[in-house]
Formats: C-alpha cells, sequence, structure tokens
C-alpha cells in the first residue's frame, strides 16, 4: 500500500501531504520501507512467489 491512499486519522487528510507531525512521521517511515519489492501490489507479489515455486519444482523435478 502507498501513503498517497491513506487518511490521517490526526488531522483527516492524506497522508502524503503532511499537514501535521503524525502524518509527517508516517510519510517517512513508509518511505523508508520502500524497498525493491515496495512498489508492487500483493497480487504482483504473489505472483512473483508462484512462479518462483513453479521454477523450483520443475528443477527438482528434471533433476530427480
Amino acid at each position: 500500500m502507498t501513503y498517497d491512499r491513506l487518511v490521517c486519522a490526526n488531522c483527516a487528510a492524506p497522508v502524503s501531504e503532511g499537514r501535521c507531525p503524525v502524518c509527517r512521521a508516517n510519510r517517512e517511515r513508509m518511505q523508508q520501507q520502500e524497498g525493491p519489492f515496495g512498489g508492487l501490489s500483493p497480487a504482483a507479489l504473489i505472483g512473483v512467489l508462484v512462479v518462483l515455486i513453479a521454477a523450483m519444482a520443475l528443477l527438482a523435478h528434471q533433476t530427480a
């Protein structure tokens, strides 16, 4: 999830605007969590996981 869709419980403004200290702190925290897979949706991550599992199964089947 990206912070541009979140609404702050403290000031009821979008977190991406950073109107209050709580918004700014959460925005910073979420920006730090964006790693190499931070921009992918959960469905895309599940798809990547399924492909990796299928590749491992195929490799295991070929070596056996």
